[in-house]
């Protein structure tokens, strides 16, 4: 009796055990969902680019989970879409990343990047010295592009619960487009904290733009500083496997590998 009493309390005692081993998984899942929950979250304009994708790696850089958006709207360089979605996968956002529709902007036409009757320049570009745009904005405005790209991500964020939304505007290198300028996005913070339900209840949603001040070689520099994969990045217009090396966004971009003393590792046709 005394044995199969023994044994009896072992047996509980490893009932127990296994219970408490149950808790404790429990309650560990539950750390790591609470965890998951209260980890901050930033919306990315990714568009497949250099400047979008240094913002993937200054908002990893401040820890946020990345929640990457890029537009399809019906662009000449399509080809950034798939380097957005790379970008994205390095940076292991891919079950995050949602790609958009805004096929529209390609019927409306009015750019040089989504009308095919309007030819891209290959011409050196003015960059303009304040914050006031230059006289002759080039073809290559697309009209109401960051104007609905912030729309949407706002959006985004909201439902998401996103604190901030990161893009890659620069007031320096911006090629003279209106909604590259720091007066925009103060606008677009006005809008959002106006307009959406999380502005009105106190929960404000911050646009970043860490990259509005820099110059590209400065850009590059901080992107090799964060190990940004700007191998699997495109900045051509014209959206051929093989940069052209001569059209604007070109021009800027190894203008600012040289300046930086860095080799721009993706292809060139020229």
């Amino acid at each position: 009796m005394g044995s199969g009493h023994a044994r009896g309390i072992e047996g509980m005692d490893e009932s127990m055990d296994e219970r408490l081993d149950g808790m404790d998984k429990i309650m560990e899942k539950s750390a790591g969902e609470t965890r998951d929950v209260l980890k901050k979250r930033a919306v990315i304009i990714l568009s497949g680019g250099l400047d979008s994708t240094t913002c993937m790696g200054y908002a990893q850089e401040e820890q946020y989970e990345l929640f990457p958006i890029t537009f399809d709207y019906g662009q000449r360089h399509k080809m950034e879409i798939e380097n957005a979605r790379q970008v994205a996968a390095y940076y292991g956002a891919a079950a995050r990343h949602k790609v958009i529709s805004l096929s529209f902007l390609h019927d409306f036409g009015g750019s040089a990047l989504t009308d095919d009757n309007i030819e891209v320049p290959v011409s050196a570009i003015p960059v303009p010295e304040s914050d006031k745009p230059v006289s002759d904005i080039p073809v290559t405005y697309v009209p109401g592009r960051n104007l609905l790209f912030l729309s949407i991500a706002a959006s985004y964020a909201e439902v998401i619960g996103a604190e901030a939304i990161y893009i890659g505007v620069n007031a320096l290198d911006y090629s003279g487009y209106p909604d590259c300028r720091p007066a925009f996005i103060h606008k677009m913070e006005e809008v959002i904290a106006t307009a959406t339900k999380a502005g009105v209840e106190g929960r404000v949603t911050r646009i970043e733009v860490p990259l509005i001040y820099l110059s590209k070689a400065d850009i590059i520099k901080e992107g090799i500083r964060m190990e940004v994969p700007y191998h699997l990045t495109t900045s051509c217009y014209l959206g051929d496997q093989a940069a052209c090396g001569e059209c604007d966004s070109c021009h800027l971009r190894l203008k600012g590998f040289a300046e930086a003393g860095v080799k721009d590792p993706i292809v060139y046709k020229t």
